[in-house]
């Protein structure tokens, strides 16, 4: 039977009574996860604010990678962020909204707002509106305004805290969540469909892009043997998405920015996107990827998860030299190696001016790191990263923003060590079937997931030395398979 863990920034943030369920602030539940024992929890995640990188934010992050289920979930909390990302939503609800208002004999006033509990309204005018609100943005308190111009909309979606209720609005709460905690909710479909054309997704101006120009006109090339019509798009280009049929991202993505937008508007328009925002979502934290590494027993440095009451304590559980990482660095920025306990105490400063939480793993040298390409949950190429000179690091970034690569040997899939493949396709099946890259690394000790890279590189000259053309063709391939899932294509 599952377990209701209702999570709160302080104890006396909930007033209601708790019967069954089990209480926990943000702090205990991010790092001391011993004392929420089990995976058939369900955490109900009522944190004062969803900020991206707080501790709020954290929480559902967390839950997922320890494979609990929570509401709401960090894609829900990004969806809500910006009425960019919540759009897609709107044209279905406001169509129920209308129908709605049309069989109402007393019209409401011109601007008003419902708040909406666990998918419950004390307005008896809208229930089924409440509903669907909450079917689509599965988040315990939402406060949704509704304006009359031309014809009724949205203006606005946001979440309320525990903080925003009004005495009058604590009992109705208490409420809906024990009629929340008692029930099960059905998930929003998603709608597929079946066309044949490639938007590739680049910024010709990134300085480390996952696939250089000449690559990109790889695909273009290889793409149109095979039937596609493929384009390259960028930023600007958001608005002209939905002409094409199928979206493949080569430029590096990150939650706050457009890259994650487009992932996310491609799926919500039924079209196959690699890679997918829940990828996206899921790699782009190395504090996601840390706990769900450990929870599915995936070999992985000794790691520490780590907010600042912590910070005395890291070093007694990880000796020097001690790496630190930002929760959402890439191609090596973000990631900091401390010789001491000032240099710890220093960078850590720094890096908790951006994140309410960062990491800490233990130091491990290697000549080089293991690169194992997935797709769908099959290796596709394996590399050999070498070390920048004089570095620790694959990459090495100057002050003044140039930086230097390591060279790199690529195998074939059948000339590297199994175990080192095997690690990678397993840690890769947690996050989806989109296109990783793991990286990993190799001593007497045996083998540790460092990393898993959506949207990985993908080059001429070095992932496809081996393969050639048919890496490209093995990814296009996969696009045709999502797009006509017929056997045999």
């Amino acid at each position: 039977m599952s377990t209701h863990l209702i999570v709160v920034d302080r104890r006396t943030d909930f007033k209601g009574t708790l019967g069954s369920l089990q209480l926990i602030t943000t702090k205990e539940y991010i790092t001391k996860p011993e004392m929420v024992k089990g995976r058939a929890v369900r955490v109900i995640n009522l944190s004062r604010n969803y900020d991206y990188l707080g501790f709020g934010y954290y929480c559902s992050l967390l839950a997922e990678a320890r494979g609990q289920k929570v509401i709401p979930t960090v894609r829900t909390i990004l969806d809500l962020s910006q009425k960019s990302l919540y759009r897609f939503a709107l044209p279905e609800l406001e169509e129920g909204l209308r129908r709605r208002m049309r069989r109402l004999t007393q019209p409401p006033e011109a601007s008003f707002s419902l708040k909406v509990f666990f998918g419950h309204t004390d307005d008896r005018r809208f229930p089924d509106f409440a509903r669907r609100l909450f079917d689509q943005f599965r988040c315990p308190m939402l406060k949704v305004h509704l304006r009359l111009k031309e014809d009724w909309s949205i203006s606005g979606i946001e979440a309320m805290a525990l903080d925003d209720l009004k005495p009058d609005d604590e009992a109705r709460f208490e409420s809906a969540l024990d009629a929340y905690t008692r029930s099960s909710w059905r998930e929003p479909t998603v709608k597929s469909t079946l066309r044949y054309s490639l938007a590739i997704l680049h910024n010709p101006k990134e300085a480390l892009p996952p696939s250089s120009p000449k690559t990109i006109q790889k695909f273009i090339k290889i793409g149109e043997t095979m039937g596609f019509d493929v384009e390259t798009i960028e930023k600007k280009d958001y608005l002209r998405l939905a002409e094409f049929d199928a979206l493949f991202i080569r430029e590096t993505t990150n939650l706050d920015h457009h890259t994650y937008r487009f992932a996310k508007k491609a799926e919500n328009e039924g079209m196959p996107v690699i890679d997918d925002p829940n990828s996206i979502l899921k790699c782009t934290n190395k504090v996601y990827l840390a706990e769900l590494l450990k929870a599915h027993k995936v070999p992985v440095p000794k790691t520490v998860i780590f907010d600042r009451s912590k910070l005395a304590t890291v070093d007694q559980e990880i000796p020097f030299p001690i790496v630190l990482k930002v929760p959402d660095g890439s191609f090596s920025r973000g990631i900091f190696k401390v010789q001491t306990r000032s240099e710890l105490e220093a960078t850590a400063a720094t890096l908790f001016e951006e994140s309410d939480v960062i990491l800490a793993q233990e130091f491990m040298y290697t000549a080089f790191d293991w690169r194992v390409g997935v797709l769908n949950r099959q290796p596709i190429f394996v590399c050999q990263y070498l070390m920048a000179k004089k570095h620790w690091q694959i990459v090495k970034h100057g002050s003044d923003g140039r930086f230097q690569q390591g060279a790199g040997k690529t195998l074939l899939v059948e000339e590297a060590p199994p175990e080192v493949v095997d690690t990678a396709v397993k840690a890769a099946g947690l996050i989806g079937n989109g296109l990783y890259g793991v990286d990993l690394k190799q001593n007497d000790r045996g083998i540790f997931v460092i990393e898993i890279n959506d949207n990985p590189n993908i080059d001429v000259g070095s992932e496809d030395l081996r393969l050639k053309d048919e890496l490209y063709r093995i990814i296009l391939r996969e696009f045709l398979r999502r797009l006509d899932p017929r056997p045999g294509v």
